[in-house]
């Protein structure tokens, strides 16, 4: 089964309910949201305890299947073993796009390997702990901790907003953008901001400008004041498109800027 992005992707998505925070669980769909419909939403764990009690009313709220599994052996994780093996019956169905896991243990490394090798997409949600395997292993990695709402504790808020020369002296950051700017960019040094952002994914799975304290990647390089936007008006009615520049590269004159770029363009 081919890749598929956006709204219209089915997705799957599983709670390791050991591992993760009831309370981010509606920020947490919502987010899911923006990448596809969650036609199965399963959270796994023991049930019959009180360990996961916190857990009931959001499952009731959010419409998530719980998938009791019981702990047979002390210090083995079980809950993993049954995530595993559902998630493999679900990729057989064919009826999926994507999964979502969300966990911050490093064991679905593999599983999320596995569901890419079949040509799906895969999402996963965890703590800024969450193990660099399991991060490299997905398609698109988020930190749950970027999905704060105003109630969440100070100590799991998103990071405050960088500065100017913060950013700046963040050498790693700054070759990404530069790199990904240059990489999407036409022959006048102009890339779309979607295709930037599509880049940057790919090199590193864990990528969010919220990390930094910015909503868009578009405020994030705005911030750096190290690139110039420019946003375009296709015309017939099309959304307004995004690009950016590196101000490094060399500026064209406004008649060639014109005669390569005829829509209608605004400075943002």
């Amino acid at each position: 089964m081919e890749r598929s992005q956006g709204h219209t992707a089915k997705l799957a998505v599983l709670i390791d309910a050991d591992n993760a925070q009831p309370g981010a669980v509606g920020e947490l769909l919502a987010e899911v949201a923006k990448y596809g419909t969650a036609h199965v939403k399963r959270a796994y764990g023991d049930w019959t305890g009180t360990q996961l009690k916190g857990w009931k009313d959001h499952l009731l709220a959010q419409s998530i299947q719980p998938i009791q599994q019981f702990a047979y052996t002390s210090g083995k994780n079980a809950t993993d073993s049954a995530m595993v093996i559902d998630a493999m019956d679900l990729l057989y169905t064919e009826r999926f796009n994507g999964f979502c896991i969300i966990s911050s243990d490093s064991d679905f490394t593999r599983l999320a390997a596995r569901i890419r090798e079949s040509g799906l997409t895969v999402y996963g949600f965890g703590e800024r702990k969450t193990p660099k395997p399991f991060v490299a292993a997905c398609d698109k990695f988020i930190y749950v901790e970027n999905l704060a709402s105003p109630t969440t504790p100070v100590e799991a808020k998103p990071a405050t907003r960088a500065s100017a020369t913060e950013l700046k002296g963040d050498t790693t950051l700054i070759n990404l953008l530069r790199h990904a700017v240059e990489a999407a960019s036409d022959d006048d040094g102009w890339a779309s901001l979607a295709n930037v952002g599509h880049i940057i994914t790919k090199q590193r799975s864990d990528f969010d400008s919220r990390t930094y304290g910015y909503t868009k990647l578009s405020d994030l390089l705005t911030a750096t004041g190290m690139f110039e936007m420019d946003r375009r008006a296709p015309g017939g009615g099309k959304a307004t498109v995004l690009y950016a520049r590196d101000k490094r590269t060399t500026r064209s004159g406004p008649k060639q800027a014109t005669e390569a770029h005829p829509a209608h363009r605004t400075t943002a």
